[in-house]
């Protein structure tokens, strides 16, 4: 895939992160240039987060990257996406056929929710669960090894695995691996 290597500039960062978050507030948010601008602060921005705070701004700080290599042509994905559907809904809302194949990876059973304006409590995790559980098709979940993420899904009906998750992202530099589960159902 064809890339360019730019310069990482701090100023320019913060400029396309208010441009974006006009978009966003203009109601823009689809646009090609929201677009561009999202995959341009995902790939600059700290770790690579991807985050909003209450006002639905992205608000991920520039990341400190001397340089960053940009794909330009994306045009060999075309073909694979022509039959995908990407939606931002809640997920109950979501066209979902019979024996469509899920993964999901809900925000984390930890401390801090607040990955979205509306957050994302354990009763979202609970309904979540309860709605993957419905699901007649294949189901795979992949979640933080929690206690009660464990226990929720073993009670509906989910085979629990474990593995070691490893963290890129980390405010304290911690990039110990945690300890993960992953849920399946009707598969």
């Amino acid at each position: 895939m064809p890339t360019i290597k730019m310069k990482n500039d701090e100023r320019s960062f913060y400029q396309h992160r208010s441009r974006f978050n006009k978009l966003i507030k203009d109601g823009k948010w689809q646009s090609a240039e929201a677009a561009q601008l999202f995959y341009y602060l995902n790939r600059t921005c700290f770790n690579g987060l991807c985050r909003f705070n209450q006002s639905g701004e992205f608000n991920v700080p520039f990341g400190k990257h001397e340089s960053i290599n940009y794909a330009t042509d994306f045009s060999r994905f075309r073909r694979l996406f022509d039959n995908w559907t990407f939606t931002n809904n809640d997920i109950g809302s979501l066209p979902i056929a019979p024996a469509d194949f899920i993964y999901a990876d809900p925000p984390y059973d930890v401390d801090f929710t607040t990955y979205s304006s509306g957050g994302f409590s354990w009763d979202d995790q609970v309904r979540t669960a309860d709605w993957l559980a419905a699901h007649p098709g294949p189901v795979v979940l992949s979640n933080q090894a929690t206690t009660r993420i464990v226990e929720l899904y073993e009670k509906l009906g989910f085979t629990i695995d474990y593995l070691a998750g490893p963290r890129r992202i980390s405010c304290t530099g911690d990039r110990t691996a945690a300890r993960e589960v992953l849920a399946v159902k009707n598969l």
